[in-house]
C-alpha cells in the first residue's frame, strides 16, 4: 500500500513536471498518464525509474518511451473515446494501455513473441479489456480490421508505407517518427478524403521499426 501512495505520487509529478510543463493540454491525455501505473511494465529493476523522464530498456533490445512522448504521440491522435486505434510495436504494452484509455477499442503488433505475451500478461492483470495483442509483423499495418481512426507507429520507419496509409479512415491521424539511426522526424498525417496531410513536429530517436516495411536486419 505504501508502494502505491508512492507510486501514485510520483505520476502526478510525472505528468505535471515533465508533461504539463512541456505544454501537452488535452485532458484526457493528462488524466490516462496519471492513472496507467507504469512501474508495471518495467522490470523489478527499473521500477525505481518507472516516472523519470527517460525511456527505459525492456527485453529483446527494445526500450519504453519516455513519458513525455508517450502523452505527446497520444495527444496528437486527437482521440475522443469512440475510435478503433492501430498500435504498432507493442513494447511492454505501456503505449496501448494509455490508449485503451483514449479509444474504444485498440489493436497493436509486436514481432517478438516474448514481448507480446509479457504485455497480454500487464494489460490482463490490469483488467484492460478493450486491447488485442496481435504477434506478426506489423510494419506494413494489420488489414483485418482496418480502417483506423487513429495509427501510431512506436518504432523508426525509413519511410512511411502507402499500406499504413490505405488502413487510415478519413479523418484520422497517423503519427510516427521517419528516419535512420540517430535521428527521426516525428510525422503526423490526416487523411482527408482521397488526399494525406503531413505536418512535422520535432525530432526524436526511436528503435528501428523492423519488418517488410521497416528497417531490414543489418540496415541498421
Amino acid at each position: 500500500m505504501e508502494n502505491e501512495a508512492l507510486y501514485s505520487r510520483e505520476r502526478e509529478e510525472m505528468v505535471r513536471e515533465q508533461i504539463e510543463r512541456r505544454h501537452v493540454r488535452d485532458a484526457r491525455v493528462l488524466t490516462a498518464m496519471r492513472a496507467v501505473p507504469r512501474h508495471l511494465f518495467v522490470t523489478q529493476e527499473y521500477q525505481g525509474q518507472a516516472y523519470d523522464d527517460c525511456p527505459l530498456p525492456i527485453a529483446q533490445s527494445q526500450t519504453i518511451s519516455q513519458p513525455y512522448m508517450v502523452a505527446v504521440m497520444s495527444s496528437l491522435l486527437e482521440l475522443q473515446g469512440t475510435e478503433r486505434v492501430l498500435e504498432i510495436g507493442t513494447g511492454s504494452g505501456y503505449q496501448a494501455a494509455v490508449l485503451a484509455r483514449l479509444a474504444a477499442e485498440v489493436h497493436t503488433v509486436e514481432r517478438h513473441p516474448q514481448l507480446a505475451t509479457a504485455a497480454r500478461q500487464v494489460l490482463n492483470s490490469l483488467s484492460v479489456r478493450n486491447v488485442v495483442v496481435h504477434c506478426g509483423d506489423g510494419s506494413l499495418g494489420w488489414p483485418s480490421y482496418a480502417p483506423y481512426q487513429g495509427i501510431m507507429v512506436t518504432a523508426a520507419t525509413p519511410g512511411l508505407a502507402q499500406a499504413l496509409l490505405e488502413q487510415l479512415a478519413d479523418g484520422g491521424f497517423l503519427v510516427a517518427p521517419v528516419g535512420g539511426h540517430g535521428s527521426q522526424d516525428l510525422q503526423r498525417w490526416q487523411r482527408v478524403g482521397a488526399r494525406f496531410e503531413m505536418e512535422s513536429i520535432f525530432p526524436v530517436a526511436f528503435v528501428p521499426l523492423r519488418g517488410e516495411g521497416g528497417w531490414k536486419e543489418g540496415e541498421w
